[in-house]
């Protein structure tokens, strides 16, 4: 079997590769469980709790076949008080994983990145040669670590690829992540019969992509799908206003509660959603519509 390491494997995005690759691969799992405990893995599974910094990191990084990288520091806010902390663990922590990967042989290393990457959108939808143009140190931090691995296929002819999901979502969402949490304080809200609140008028619109389609993406390109050197976004193609996502989780709990609308969040992007010809071009195509996505997260 293949041997498979998965940094962050027990973030949303990893816990789910776990699930889906552990019958058919050797997989690692490296977490420093600076954002949850360690979980109950099958025996199959070897899990090591360490930094991707470290030097345990970059020694797995050259014993594996493929390398799937999605830890990272996903806060925006804190990236924006420290800087120099995000730019720590998303830039050398994936440089040091990326150097490992040098000194071994490896068949694909996968980068998760983020839609931050662009910044306000210029026009709709976002297709990967859209300007980047990150709003914060965690944007920057992201696309810094897309264009290493850019390089490294370049200069050192890895075969490294990167993807840019949009708004990830599934029952293993983190509520505080500001790409999904809206879905979760929704919930929140209306399970507890209160009504869920929108800051703006609701107008906003977003790609919500379930975690469930950003493994598939994934496990293409583990399988050979796509160009390395490449960037692929990762979403439905598909949006929703704000305002709909509320009366869509209303409905599926049943509920008669109506919406609270508040003051605009300051700096919030109006309008988001994913061109993904070229990921459909290498194979891709979204299953989870989000109302069965977020029945998933409602009856777990």
């Amino acid at each position: 079997m293949k041997k498979v390491l998965i940094t962050g494997g027990i973030g949303q995005i990893g816990s789910y590769l776990v699930d889906r690759m552990q019958d058919d691969h050797q997989v690692t799992v490296l977490d420093n469980l600076s954002s949850g405990k360690k979980p109950e893995l099958s025996e199959n599974v070897s899990f090591i709790k360490e930094d991707i910094r470290s030097s345990v990191a970059k020694e797995l990084a050259a014993d594996n076949d493929i390398i799937i990288h999605t830890a990272a520091q996903i806060s925006v806010a804190r990236s924006m008080d420290e800087p120099v902390f995000d730019a720590d663990n998303n830039v050398f922590g994936t440089l040091n994983l990326l150097e490992g990967a040098r000194a071994g042989n490896i068949e694909k290393f996968v980068y998760i990145s983020s839609a931050a990457v662009y910044g306000n959108p210029e026009y709709l939808p976002i297709d990967e040669k859209h300007p980047q143009n990150p709003m914060s140190p965690y944007g920057a931090s992201k696309l810094c670590g897309e264009k290493y691995c850019s390089m490294y296929h370049k200069a050192y002819g890895l075969p490294a690829v990167s993807i840019r999901p949009f708004n990830i979502y599934s029952p293993r969402q983190d509520p505080t992540n500001p790409y999904s949490g809206v879905i979760t304080k929704f919930i929140d809200r209306v399970k507890d019969g209160l009504s869920p609140v929108i800051f703006g008028d609701g107008s906003n619109t977003r790609d919500f992509v379930s975690a469930h389609d950003v493994v598939n993406m994934i496990l293409l390109l583990t399988r050979g799908k796509g160009e390395n050197g490449e960037v692929y976004n990762v979403g439905t193609g598909l949006t929703i206003r704000i305002d709909e996502l509320a009366r869509m989780i209303i409905d599926i709990f049943g509920s008669d509660v109506d919406i609270i609308y508040d003051k605009p969040m300051p700096g919030d992007i109006k309008h988001s959603s994913a061109c993904i010809s070229k990921a459909r071009d290498m194979g891709f195509e979204p299953e989870v519509d989000l109302y069965r996505g977020l029945e998933e997260i409602i009856a777990k």
